[in-house]
């Protein structure tokens, strides 16, 4: 499936994209990434702010291909995730733990199930390896959106 096609079926919205919106999103995944190495945290929390990185990272590459998610819509996270294939080139295999991450997340929110703390790790490795990777590829791709505005 194509971004295109994604909004075609109403997952996505046409957006476009500026340098503050997208350096506002860096910083915060940075400073999500930053607390979930503060010393005391659950398990649950240091998850839960990798995730919201790991979002953050999925939203900025959607938002500098052209698109938003339709947050209306549900199943927006997933799509999000889902579109990382398309924006950043993110391999199948990563491509399937994050996922597997977001269904963890999911699961977690509505079950109250645990967080392991090999899964917390996980989610923040993958949250610090994917926003380095989001910054690459804009520098690559999209350096305007890099560029502190006037």
């Amino acid at each position: 499936m194509s971004l295109d096609n994604l909004a075609r079926i109403g997952q996505l919205k046409a957006h476009t994209p500026n340098a503050a919106e997208t350096l506002r999103l860096l910083a915060s995944a940075g400073r999500f990434l930053k607390d979930a190495h503060v010393a005391g945290l659950s398990d649950e929390t240091r998850f839960n702010v990798g995730y919201n990185a790991i979002m953050q990272c999925a939203l900025v590459a959607l938002m500098a291909s052209g698109y938003r998610p339709a947050t209306s819509v549900p199943g927006h996270h997933q799509t999000m995730i889902q579109s990382l294939p398309l924006t950043l080139a993110l391999s199948k295999d990563d491509w399937l733990v994050l996922d597997a991450l977001r269904r963890k997340r999911n699961i977690n929110d509505y079950s109250g199930d645990l967080i392991d703390p090999e899964s917390a790790s996980e989610c923040v490795a993958r949250a610090t390896a994917l926003l380095a990777t989001t910054r690459r590829w804009l520098k690559q791709h999209h350096p305007q959106l890099l560029e502190q505005p006037k």
